[in-house]
């Protein structure tokens, strides 16, 4: 069962990566904000910051030494592919901490699944964001992206 889980945080994390390559440069920039919110950019750095959050409340060891960022940052995809990867890299090493029982981690209280259930669906709720931003803002990504993300027994 563990490794199961582990493949679906996984592939979770190779949409994540996989939506990011297909936004153009100027759809990173993109917001629906009339008030400075997110970008597309601030959004997938918000997921990194969301992992390294709940890593440092939950497993401060995995979480130690990793970097965030400010809210003002507006990152590239090359600084936010390598951020993603070091953070989906950390989560995994917490759900297998967690899943052997090791000292020094906890999950929410009411498990680990349930823990990563909320990390998945938190990110999949922004992918949602970010795709709805693009669209209205006239950057669209391709078709078969959209839908491919659902494709789960093909990531």
């Amino acid at each position: 069962m563990l490794e199961q889980i582990l493949e679906a945080w996984r592939i979770n994390n190779r949409v994540n990566v996989r939506l990011l390559a297909a936004i153009s440069d100027e759809g990173l920039r993109c917001t629906l904000s009339k008030r400075g919110g997110r970008t597309v950019a601030r959004q997938f750095g918000h997921l990194h910051n969301v992992r390294i959050w709940h890593l440092q409340r939950r497993a401060r060891a995995i979480a130690a030494g990793a970097s965030l960022f400010a809210t003002e940052d507006e990152p590239d995809r090359a600084t936010l592919v390598a951020a993603l990867a070091d953070s989906s890299l950390r989560i995994e090493a917490f759900i297998r901490s967690a899943g052997e029982g090791a000292s020094g981690v906890r999950t929410a209280k009411r498990g680990l699944v349930p823990n990563v259930a909320y990390f998945i669906s938190h990110e999949s709720h922004h992918r949602g964001s970010i795709l709805l931003t693009l669209k209205m803002c006239g950057h669209p990504v391709a078709r078969d992206v959209s839908m491919g993300i659902w494709d789960w027994d093909r990531l």
